[in-house]
């Protein structure tokens, strides 16, 4: 019998879900804080109670990819792979995966400095989104519609200056109705979607945009698949927008996806998906 074992730090409803869902399948469960679990270069797989397969479900994104990589030096499979979290958690690193694997994807611009920055502005015209190569829902994403938001925007960047803040990632306005859709993809299916509305910018359901289920079409799955594979696969959460001349497009690929509003209202049993995705993957 595999046992499984739910890397978290913060105990939310999704993870809450997966140990119910294990449980009820028959599996021996673990759940395993990462903020007060220590490792070393001299730890071995047999100190820790990881089981054979982990579900790492960190929302911090650093302390999850961190926890990861220790968990693939114990060599225990963990899904999502430290390969398929890095490809994620940055959205530039993230965008060219999509764009090198000719997944449909928001034309989008890199710069490396605030003069790059803006000499591409000066050359692109407005309006633009510019987001923080790290982060999630929705914070940092800002639409630049003239000079002044720019000189605005720019200026918070150069006075906090970050690490990341000297990365400026631009992408394209994409001429969408009041929503986007949301695809949680499971190995190589799809088991859930949802439409995110909002009247706003932005259509993150953390900030209160209306979730509503969508139905799972032939284009929708073969493009969240195509978008899946690129990052790496796994269980992931693909972000789409309706353009309404080039028709859908990937603006992001989520590792550690968030379920627990669409699984109330999914054809399929999200959390029992992940779970038979995770110990079928150790059983190959």
């Amino acid at each position: 019998m595999s046992k499984i074992c739910v890397v978290f730090d913060r105990l939310r409803s999704e993870e809450k879900m997966l140990q119910k869902e294990a449980e009820s399948l028959g599996y021996d469960t673990s759940m395993i804080d990462a903020k007060i679990t220590q490792l070393n270069t001299e730890s071995k797989k047999t100190d820790y109670d990881f089981g054979q397969v982990v579900l790492e479900r960190c929302v911090s994104y650093f302390r999850g990819l961190h926890f990861t990589s220790c968990l693939e030096f114990l060599d225990i499979p963990v899904i999502n792979k430290f390969s398929v979290a890095t490809n994620c958690g940055n959205k530039m690193f993230m965008t060219l995966c999509l764009a090198k694997n000719k997944v449909p994807t928001p034309k989008t611009y890199f710069s490396f400095s605030k003069e790059g920055a803006e000499e591409n502005l000066s050359k692109i015209g407005f309006p633009m989104v510019i987001k923080p190569v790290i982060g999630s829902w929705g914070r940092g994403v800002i639409p630049l519609k003239d000079k002044d938001t720019m000189d605005a925007v720019f200026e918070i960047r150069e006075l906090t200056d970050g690490p990341h803040d000297r990365i400026y990632y631009l992408q394209e306005m994409i001429n969408r109705p009041p929503r986007d859709i949301r695809v949680i993809t499971v190995g190589e299916q799809a088991v859930g979607a949802m439409y995110r509305k909002s009247e706003g910018f932005k259509t993150n359901i953390a900030l209160g945009a209306d979730p509503e289920l969508c139905e799972i079409t032939n284009e929708i799955e073969d493009l969240a698949i195509k978008a899946s594979k690129s990052v790496g696969g796994g269980i992931l959460g693909v972000d789409m927008m309706e353009d309404k001349e080039k028709g859908l497009v990937v603006h992001e690929v989520n590792n550690t996806v968030e379920f627990k509003g669409l699984s109330r209202v999914a054809k399929r049993n999200i959390p029992k998906e992940m779970i038979e995705f995770a110990v079928n993957s150790v059983r190959k």
